[in-house]
């Protein structure tokens, strides 16, 4: 596959200008992007086929573990 050159990209450039305008450029790149996030997170969705990932669990509470009742529960000296 050629990759275009400097003066090819120009005048699609130049093309793309006349089709569209200057002024509807900005919003037509921003429908792109959102487009091709919603695409991106609908195959990452397919990929991962509905199971989910250790880091994506949710977290357990931390259970306060009491201290023994044979031993005394160490006491807080403040400095």
């Amino acid at each position: 596959m050629n990759l275009p050159r400097g003066w090819e990209l120009v005048l699609l450039v130049a093309v793309i200008v006349l089709l569209f305008g200057a002024k509807r450029l900005p919003d037509a790149a921003r429908g792109v992007g959102r487009s091709l996030r919603i695409f991106k997170a609908e195959t990452k969705g397919l990929t991962d086929d509905g199971e989910s990932k250790p880091d994506e669990l949710p977290a357990a509470p931390e259970a306060s573990t009491p201290a023994p009742k044979d031993e005394p529960a160490p006491e807080r000296t403040e400095s």
